[in-house]
C-alpha cells in the first residue's frame, strides 16, 4: 500500500480537507461541510445549511479546473450539492472567501495549493474527470458569426418548452420583470405574471405604441412571444418577432394562434442580420443584446437604426456590468448557461446607440427588479424539482438553480445591472416626436 493510501486511511476526509476549506472560505463561513465518508466540518454551528461533497470526484473537478468552472462541474455532476437556503448559503460562501470577497465563489492561489495537496492525499489526482454532458465545449466558427450564434442560442433555449414553463410560470417571459403597481409604486408582492405584464406595458408606452394607429413593432429576440402578444392585444400593434430558437418559435406561433392574434403577429426563425429593407415604427430588444457582443454592437445598432422610420424608437433592455464582462469558456456561465454571452457597460451601450444615429432619451436601471424576478424563478424550480429533473435532467436543473441564485445575488449587491435604454431616430428637422416628460408615457 502506498504512502498516500495509508494517510488517507489514517484521517477522515474532513481532516484532510480542513486546510483547503479554510484557505477557500475562511475559518467560519457559517456553512457546514459533509463528506462521502460521513465526516463533517462545522455541522454544529452551521447557520445557513450544508454543502455536501459526495465523492472525491468533486475534488478532482476543482484540481483540474480551479475556480468557478471546477466548482460548477462538481455541482452539475451531483458530486457536490447545497442543502439549505441556496441564496443565504451562496452569499455566506462568497462573503467569507478571503481572496475575492463578495465577488463570487472561487479558489485563490493558497486554496489551489491546498486543493492539490488534499487531492493527492485522497487519491483524487488521476485523470481529469469527464465534464458533465450539459457543458458546451465545441464552438465552431468565429465569435458571433451567424452559425456560432445559432448554436449558442440553441444550447441555452432549446432545452424544452415545458421546462421553461415550469421555471418562468404562465407568462413564459425570460427577462427582468417590473414589480411596480398602480401609480408606479414598488410592489414586491406582485405575482411574476403581473410583474412581467407591467414590464411589457412599460416598454410599449416608452415606445409610444398607440392602439389608434396600428403601429408596426419589431421584437428582436422575441422568445416565446409574450411581448408580441401583449403589444398586439393591448395596442393593436402589427408585430414581427424574430428568434434563433426553433423551440421558441414553434411555441410562440402556437401561443399567438391561441390568442387569436395571427393576423397581427408574425413569428420568424431568423437572425437580426437578415432584416433588410423593412421599416418599423418601434423596436423592442429585450434580453437579446447580451448575445450580440461588443464587437457586433455597432453593427447591431446600425441595423436597428436602418429598420426604423424617422421618429421611430428603440428600447434596449439588457443586463450590464461596470466595465463589461465576457462569459469566457473558463467560466461556469460561459460553459453551461450563456456561451459567448457578454455584458456591456451601459455607458458603452449609450455611446454605441448615439454613434449609430440614435438620440438617447432615457435610461432606467431595474436591477432590484431582476433580483426579485430570479428569486421567483428559483422558487418555481425548487417547488417543482422532481418534475424539472424529469423534463430536463438533473444536471440541467442544477445548472439553472445555481446560475439563477448566483445572478440574483449579483443584482442585489450591484455587481450586475439591468438597464432599459430608449433611443429615437430624429426626424429631418431634428424633431424626435417624443413627449417632454416620462409622465406623458402614461
Amino acid at each position: 500500500m502506498g504512502n498516500s493510501d495509508q494517510m488517507a486511511n489514517q484521517e477522515s476526509v474532513a481532516d484532510t480537507l480542513r486546510p483547503l476549506l479554510r484557505a477557500a472560505f475562511g475559518p467560519d463561513p457559517g456553512v457546514a461541510f459533509e463528506f462521502w465518508d460521513g465526516s463533517a466540518i462545522g455541522a454544529a454551528g452551521a447557520s445557513y445549511g450544508t454543502l455536501r461533497v459526495r465523492s472525491k470526484e468533486a475534488i478532482s473537478h476543482l484540481v483540474w479546473a480551479p475556480g468557478q468552472l471546477g466548482l460548477g462541474r462538481a455541482f452539475v455532476s451531483g458530486t457536490a450539492d447545497l442543502d439549505g437556503d441556496i441564496f443565504e448559503m451562496m452569499r455566506a460562501l462568497r462573503s467569507s472567501s478571503p481572496h475575492t470577497p463578495g465577488a463570487g465563489i472561487g479558489l485563490g492561489p493558497a486554496a489551489i495549493y491546498q486543493a492539490i495537496g488534499a487531492a493527492r492525499r485522497l487519491g483524487a489526482l488521476g485523470r481529469p474527470p469527464e465534464p458533465p454532458p450539459e457543458e458546451m465545449r465545441s464552438r465552431s466558427g468565429g465569435l458571433h458569426t451567424r452559425r456560432r450564434d445559432a448554436a449558442a442560442i440553441s444550447h441555452h433555449y432549446d432545452v424544452g418548452n415545458d421546462f421553461y414553463r415550469l421555471v418562468l410560470g404562465p407568462s413564459m417571459t425570460y427577462s427582468c420583470a417590473r414589480f411596480a403597481g398602480a401609480g408606479e409604486q414598488p410592489d414586491d408582492t406582485m405575482s411574476l405574471a403581473d410583474a412581467q405584464r407591467a414590464k411589457h406595458d412599460l416598454i410599449c408606452r416608452k415606445l409610444g405604441l398607440d392602439a389608434r394607429s396600428g403601429m408596426r413593432l419589431l421584437d428582436v429576440g422575441c422568445g416565446w412571444g409574450s411581448m408580441a402578444i401583449h403589444a398586439a392585444a393591448t395596442y393593436d400593434a402589427h408585430v414581427v418577432g424574430v428568434t434563433l430558437s426553433r423551440e421558441q418559435a414553434e411555441l410562440a406561433r402556437k401561443r399567438v394562434a391561441a390568442e387569436g392574434l395571427s393576423d397581427l403577429v408574425e413569428i420568424r426563425l431568423a437572425d437580426y442580420r437578415d432584416l433588410r429593407g423593412e421599416r418599423f415604427d418601434a423596436i423592442s430588444s429585450i434580453g437579446m443584446f447580451e448575445h450580440v457582443g461588443s464587437k457586433r454592437a455597432a453593427e447591431y445598432f446600425t441595423t436597428m437604426h436602418t429598420l426604423l422610420r424617422p421618429q421611430g424608437r428603440l428600447l434596449n433592455h439588457a443586463i450590464s456590468s461596470i466595465g463589461g464582462s465576457v462569459m469566457t469558456s473558463r467560466s461556469f456561465v460561459g460553459r453551461y448557461v450563456f456561451p459567448d454571452g457578454e455584458l456591456i457597460d451601459v455607458g458603452q451601450v449609450v455611446l454605441a446607440m448615439e454613434r449609430a444615429g440614435f438620440e438617447v432619451r432615457d435610461v432606467e436601471g431595474l436591477r432590484e427588479h431582476y433580483a426579485l424576478t430570479l428569486r421567483g424563478w428559483v422558487a418555481n424550480l425548487e417547488q417543482e424539482w422532481d418534475r424539472a429533473v424529469e423534463l430536463a435532467g438533473a444536471g440541467r436543473a442544477r445548472i439553472w438553480r445555481l446560475y439563477m441564485a448566483a445572478s440574483a445575488l449579483g443584482f442585489e449587491d450591484g455587481s450586475l445591472g439591468l438597464h432599459q435604454v430608449l433611443g429615437v431616430v430624429p426626424g429631418s428637422a431634428g424633431d424626435s416626436g417624443m413627449p417632454a416628460t416620462r409622465r406623458a408615457w402614461g
